[in-house]
């Protein structure tokens, strides 16, 4: 933990022995000890991550004079629960707490600010402010571009201290993206150094005093259905509350095989396979190209993307025009071995043929000669039928694959969340437009939701006891057997 000084008889003596009598388990030590400019400290839930989150901005407060800190809840009420009104109890007559600011100023001129952000306009409060230590609790509830803005308010001039974020998070939450990229992933960008980046995992397990205080926590979080279970109890990043494409796999070990997974190995398609271009436009958002084969049982395979996203800010557009977007589109579509020559078939929103402010979106395509068909654009038909296309057969094949190089489908679908107010529907504050393009694509082949389960192979034995097949597996496409004959 960090070191405090011994209280003068002029201080109040109190809080520094119980400070002294607290003993954090191993994890909560790791993440005390931590002094990376970054550290994330989570996983799955009963961690101590909140207690530990508040004694470690106190700690600070005491040891470092005149520190500036700031932490934070995504709401006002949470923030309350959580810290303020526990601070307020085990700060009384130690540190001042200033009603009208938040914020609890100790004896050393050290002053903890807290604050909240629930919306975009939250983010502008924090605007040209200056801390020392920031820290994010619940960080995965903050989205992206709300962790990145606030965080630019991290710097300080003192000599002896180096300046830092502290994170704790659980699987799920508009952020579950970014800090899984960073902390679990360690997928950096251009300009982030991996050594400045500390996670330490937690689990219920090393929490000692919620499993002596109550034992029959851990069997509620082992008797939660399977996803959940490895999200809460297991801390599992790939699935979490609240996700709505949870049967979604990428399993780098089956890439080759395909089975139980959804991601795989690129090919070249068979020029006989069905090409098709899903669109979802965009300008301050991103806009999103999805490339598709179909092969003969109709399976789809996504084999290429073009995602008009910021390169370092989630969920902004490049602000591309739309003579820019379709000159690109052509130039792939002519280039690229996947498409040139192919007979490619377009689906995108319906919007995009709205011709009340002008030219139409979609008549600017035909000007380049890139043509859409009309999308259904029905959001729940849509998602499920991308449900029935993610389901694995007995085998383990599904109906939908993507090749392992879109990486922004990976990076966006398996992240969004349903919505508070439509339960049956994806949050669109969420990075949705690779999902609504996709879905375009799903409800202009569908495919209902018994043809989902394929049967596995069915054979026979002769004579010479060889097994010999009585039709051609279903999860086998035609082309994929006249192959393996060959």
């Amino acid at each position: 933990m960090e070191q405090i000084k011994k209280p003068s008889k002029a201080e109040n003596a109190p809080i520094f022995e119980k400070l002294r009598r607290e003993v954090p388990n191993p994890r909560q030590r790791e993440f005390f000890l931590s002094r990376a400019r970054y550290t994330a400290y989570g996983g799955a839930r009963g961690g101590g991550k909140s207690w530990a989150m508040r004694r470690k901005m106190v700690l600070l407060a005491m040891r470092y004079p005149s520190l500036r800190l700031l932490l934070l809840r995504r709401s006002l009420q949470e923030l309350r629960e959580n810290h303020l009104l526990p601070l307020q109890s085990e700060l009384l007559g130690f540190a001042e707490y200033k009603k009208e600011e938040r914020s609890f100023l100790f004896p050393n001129g050290s002053r903890l600010s807290l604050g909240y952000c629930d919306s975009d306009a939250d983010v502008l409060q924090y605007q040209g402010a200056e801390y020392d230590v920031i820290g994010f609790e619940e960080a995965t509830h903050f989205k992206e571009e709300w962790l990145v803005f606030i965080s630019t308010s991290l710097r300080t001039t003192k000599k002896d201290f180096s300046p830092r974020i502290y994170y704790t998070c659980n699987p799920g939450g508009v952020g579950h993206a970014y800090i899984k990229r960073l902390f679990v992933d360690r997928r950096f960008r251009e300009g982030e150094d991996p050594a400045q980046y500390a996670f330490i995992p937690a689990r219920v397990y090393d929490n000692t005093v919620l499993m002596q205080s109550d034992p029959d926590y851990v069997k509620r979080l082992e008797a939660l259905p399977l996803h959940k279970r490895r999200a809460h109890l297991d801390g599992d990043w790939n699935v979490y509350e609240g996700q709505v494409f949870e049967e979604f796999r990428d399993d780098p070990a089956h890439y080759q095989d395909r089975l139980f997974t959804h991601v795989i190995e690129p090919f070249s398609p068979p020029a006989h396979w069905q090409r098709y271009r899903s669109f979802d436009f965009g300008y301050a958002r991103p806009f999103s190209v999805g490339w598709w084969a179909k092969d003969r049982d109709g399976r789809l395979y996504r084999i290429l993307e073009l995602y008009g996203c910021a390169p370092r800010e989630a969920n902004v557009g490049v602000r591309y025009t739309p003579e820019e977007i379709f000159k690109e589109i052509r130039r792939i579509e002519e280039e690229h071995p996947f498409l040139r020559g192919t007979r490619i078939t377009g689906v995108a929103d319906p919007a995009i043929f709205d011709a009340s402010r002008g030219e139409s979106v979609a008549a600017t395509g035909e000007r380049f000669g890139i043509y859409f068909e009309r999308g259904d654009n029905r959001r729940i038909a849509g998602w499920m039928q991308l449900h029935n296309r993610l389901a694995f057969d007995a085998r383990g094949v599904p109906m939908l694959y993507v090749f392992r190089t879109c990486t922004a489908f990976l990076r966006t679908l398996p992240t969004l969340q349903y919505s508070k107010i439509y339960p049956e529907d994806v949050d669109s504050d969420g990075e949705d437009h690779i999902a609504d393009e996709t879905r375009y694509m799903a409800m202009l082949v569908p495919m209902s939701a018994e043809a989902a389960p394929r049967a596995p192979r069915v054979t026979m034995l002769d004579p010479l006891d060889r097994p010999i097949p009585v039709y051609p597996s279903r999860y086998e496409s035609r082309d994929t057997e006249k192959e393996r004959k060959e």
